[in-house]
């Protein structure tokens, strides 16, 4: 009897998460995310590149990676140059920045630790890094295209090469930033290693990932996963009725990830997981989802498949959702 209830329950548990449909959402906001260095290794004029993305496709809510290494090459000389002129371009044209700070903050290797940091004490790094924070905050706190802060990139999903970051390290970092600036804080993780409570319970808004297509290093193939677009639509529910905040989607898949980084790999290798048919098929998945914000992964990509080897077409049909 007593398996039988728990059968009864796997199913149960099984059918809510993998059988139905998430309600039509009848608008969606959709944006990109942005890094400087990501353009510049790509080859890339990254000014020209932002730029690109904010007059020609016409984004209007964008996702800027801060990269510490960029901005304190030296110990306390900040440099905020190439940072300014990111929001002060997205002001010009009202657009919405979701601006990333912190130790983890995206793109490999995730912690981009400038090398007069790399030798530190952990608890000395923190202090840093707490520093850094605090500096960017106070610097654009009065910008009004700020639209939310994004604590910390997937803080508690062992990726990247970084040292570890515990719930009590983001707990300061955000408390740091409620305390010089009232907008909304984003916290995100895992779409598919995680349900988000942790990240729930410590964001205003909870910010989660959706990759289909994938290289999994440890076993050395593609995967693409079965989880229907009701599975995250489900979880979000959840948190609705735990939390009563609204998850948003923070990375959309919308570039390859494959065995080696995209400047090491092929075009035919970067194929097996995105081309013009994947892209197409992430965005009709999203859309089935039930969430209304999208941040799309991949913006300087689509510019470099443009302009380095004429292929426009993933660029165009991009362009498309801000029509």
């Amino acid at each position: 009897m007593f398996f039988l209830v728990l059968i009864i329950l796997f199913l149960a548990i099984l059918g809510y998460f993998f059988i139905g449909k998430a309600p039509k959402t009848e608008k969606i906001t959709w944006g990109v995310v942005f890094s400087q260095k990501h353009s510049q290794k790509l080859g890339l004029n990254w000014q020209e590149n932002y730029l690109a993305i904010l007059d020609d496709l016409k984004v209007k809510d964008i996702k800027i990676t801060t990269h510490w290494d960029l901005i304190e090459k030296n110990p306390d000389q900040f440099d905020f140059e190439d940072l300014d002129w990111q929001i002060n371009q997205a002001q010009m044209r009202q657009v919405k920045v979701l601006l990333v700070v912190g130790l983890k903050t995206g793109r490999w290797p995730e912690c981009h630790i400038p090398d007069w940091a790399n030798g530190l004490e952990i608890e000395d790094l923190k202090k840093r890094v707490l520093n850094l924070v605090q500096k960017i905050v106070s610097r654009y706190k009065d910008s009004a295209v700020i639209f939310a802060w994004q604590v910390e990139n997937e803080p508690f999903f062992s990726f990247g090469e970084c040292p570890k970051i515990d719930e009590g390290f983001v707990k300061k970092e955000i408390n740091l930033v409620k305390s010089l600036d009232f907008r909304p804080i984003v916290v995100t993780d895992s779409g598919e290693g995680s349900f988000w409570f942790r990240v729930a319970s410590l964001a205003d808004i909870p910010g989660t990932t959706i990759y289909k297509k994938v290289w999994v290093k440890q076993f050395k193939f593609y995967f693409t996963h079965s989880f229907p677009p009701v599975f995250y639509w489900r979880k979000a529910q959840i948190i609705k009725k735990l939390f009563d905040k609204e998850v948003i989607c923070t990375e959309l898949q919308a570039e390859p990830w494959g065995p080696e980084l995209l400047y090491n790999l092929s075009l035919e290798e970067q194929e097996k997981t995105m081309d013009l048919s994947q892209f197409k098929k992430n965005i009709e998945f999203a859309k089935e989802t039930g969430f209304k914000r999208f941040y799309l992964w991949g913006s300087e990509w689509w510019y470099w498949l443009k302009t380095k080897y004429n292929q426009p077409e993933i660029w165009d049909e991009a362009r498309k959702l801000w029509q």
